[in-house]
């Protein structure tokens, strides 16, 4: 990640060569979280760790186009929450992410490609805008995001998640409340121009993550965007033309037919009315 030193925290994830898979659920003690950790080399004073007892994988991932690219740890015991260790809240389905939207991502990752961060590994942070799911198809190649993706970057190249920062969270700011909207997903490189990083979309897991935790479920937040989308309008080759309901001539003649409709049985029940004794 080629930003600069975190405001922001984020849980780090230890993992070791042994793990056994069953359907969609993988079961390790070799997988190890610390939280409050700021940097990968040295002492973290604020860092607490558990391990892994439990990884539950999306049933719908798919490893060749990184659809559904999410997944949910269950630790070994619970972590209480102090100054350096907070949940986040998650976007709920009905959230909104405009193009151009401020969003924060962070990690350890290389700051460019190639180049790993260096000592003592400060955990970074990098501000970058959303673009839309149509702009970022047509860049990344049509067919290439689903609605389960979320892109982010600055066009001009310079800013984005790079290797080892992947299962990292992205963020956005509502008033005083930190809303995820992303996982660090793929990419094509790192901050070239005109290639935007790929994300989870998280909105559109909150049926899935209530599905799998009983108790202490976590704080969805709808996250709303002001004004209009400039992506709706936004096409390439390849891509099916924007959807305009409010101009769509069919759809216009269909809510006439039905006004029409809805007045016409008005009318018969007022006529009906007049002949019952």
């Amino acid at each position: 990640l080629a930003g600069q030193s975190a405001e922001i925290w984020q849980p780090c994830l230890w993992w070791f060569p042994h793990q056994q898979r069953m359907g969609d659920v993988c079961c390790s003690l070799l997988l190890q979280i610390s939280l409050g950790r700021q940097n990968l080399q040295g002492e973290n004073p604020n860092e607490v760790s558990r391990t892994v007892n439990k990884i539950i994988l999306h049933p719908s991932y798919d490893s060749d186009t990184s659809d559904n690219d999410i997944a949910l740890l269950r630790l070994s015991s619970p972590v209480q929450f102090t100054d350096y260790i907070r949940p986040v809240c998650l976007a709920a389905s009905d959230s909104v992410f405009n193009n151009g939207t401020d969003s924060w991502i962070t990690g350890w990752g290389a700051v460019q490609e190639g180049v790993w961060l260096p000592s003592p590994e400060t955990l970074q942070e990098v501000e970058v805008p959303v673009v839309g799911n149509r702009q970022c198809n047509c860049l990344n190649g049509v067919g290439t995001i689903t609605d389960n993706m979320i892109c982010a970057g600055v066009l001009a190249g310079g800013k984005d998640s790079c290797q080892g920062d992947s299962g990292g969270p992205m963020v956005n700011q509502q008033g005083s409340v930190w809303v995820q909207s992303g996982v660090v997903s793929f990419g094509f490189g790192c901050a070239r121009p005109n290639l935007p990083g790929v994300y989870a979309r998280v909105s559109r897991y909150q049926t899935w993550i209530n599905s799998h935790i009983i108790s202490d479920k976590p704080g969805f937040v709808q996250f709303t965007s002001s004004g209009l989308d400039a992506d709706s309008s936004y096409n390439c080759p390849g891509l099916p033309p924007p959807f305009h309901p409010q101009h769509h001539p069919l759809l216009l003649l269909l809510l006439l037919l039905l006004l029409l409709q809805q007045l016409l049985q008005v009318s018969v029940t007022h006529i009906s009315n007049l002949f019952t004794f």
